[in-house]
């Protein structure tokens, strides 16, 4: 069962004709898919490193799109996108946002079917410690999690930012709701529940850094998220990977990521690991002097 592309565009797209059908969300995986195709053109696949939105840089852009489909011994549909964008109208203001779907079906029996919106407002982010806005949606088939958004507020210190070595750390504190497709917990406390209201503090870290003279970099990010409240409400993330660049904006890259979820749905795991390997296309358009 492999995840990753192994077939031709015509190959996928008539798989994904045939499977359409069996999917809820007909409209948005066809939103996604036409959005992405650019992406998907130039053969991109998953994984790619973040996106600095202190650069003075008016518009960045970088996009990747997987897919795989398998016939006959093994019955297998992976759609998965990515896009993440900056965009500065004025040097002193930026919007960021990360973005994320993915579908997969294992015999015609959905086994995926989640997308994922991260969005930032900062303010002056050249400086050295800067404030930001962040509103975040999501859900997660497998996690049993039909609806996840909060917002908030937060502050981002740059450690350090130079062409060659970037570090950053943030604190937040944000407003949750999450609506579960279930009422049986791991923690009997939450039982009864199919939506936990919560809030929540964000610690978080992020860089990257180049091991070769501007030809290897070593991205990676991790954040701890607890509820206020609830000592056992909690969750963690973190990614680490490596980008190899191969011409004008594409590179190779491979992306190893770890979560936890402490409170979950009964029988769900609570943890998540995941490495891909791909093809990302950043594009670059500065402001004018």
């Amino acid at each position: 069962m492999n995840p990753f592309f192994n077939g031709s565009l015509y190959n996928l797209l008539a798989a994904i004709d045939l499977n359409l059908k069996d999917m809820r969300n007909q409209n948005f995986i066809l939103l996604v898919y036409f959005f992405s195709l650019p992406a998907f053109l130039l053969q991109s696949i998953n994984g790619f490193a973040q996106i600095n939105e202190s650069d003075t840089t008016k518009f960045q852009i970088r996009a990747s799109l997987s897919g795989n489909t398998q016939k006959g011994n093994v019955d297998v549909l992976t759609l998965r996108s990515r896009l993440e964008l900056t965009y500065a109208p004025v040097r002193s203001l930026v919007f960021k946002s990360q973005n994320s779907s993915l579908y997969q079906s294992f015999y015609k029996v959905k086994a995926d079917n989640d997308v994922f919106s991260r969005n930032y407002l900062y303010f002056q982010p050249q400086h050295k410690v800067y404030p930001f806005a962040i509103a975040y949606v999501s859900s997660n088939y497998r996690r049993k999690i039909n609806l996840r958004y909060f917002a908030g507020l937060g502050v981002t210190w740059q450690v350090v930012n130079r062409p060659n070595l970037v570090l950053k750390a943030s604190v937040s504190t944000v407003y949750e709701n999450t609506q579960f497709d279930g009422v049986v917990y791991n923690y009997p406390e939450f039982d009864g529940n199919k939506k936990i209201q919560v809030w929540r503090g964000t610690l978080y870290t992020g860089g990257w850094a180049y091991l070769t003279r501007h030809k290897i970099r070593l991205f990676y990010d991790a954040y701890w998220q607890p509820a206020f409240k609830n000592s056992n409400n909690y969750r963690t993330q973190y990614d680490l990977g490596v980008d190899f660049p191969i011409w004008k904006g594409l590179s190779f890259n491979t992306l190893y990521t770890f979560t936890h979820e402490n409170v979950v749905v009964q029988k769900i795991k609570p943890e998540d690991k995941i490495l891909t390997f791909g093809i990302a296309y950043n594009l670059k358009v500065k402001h004018r002097s």
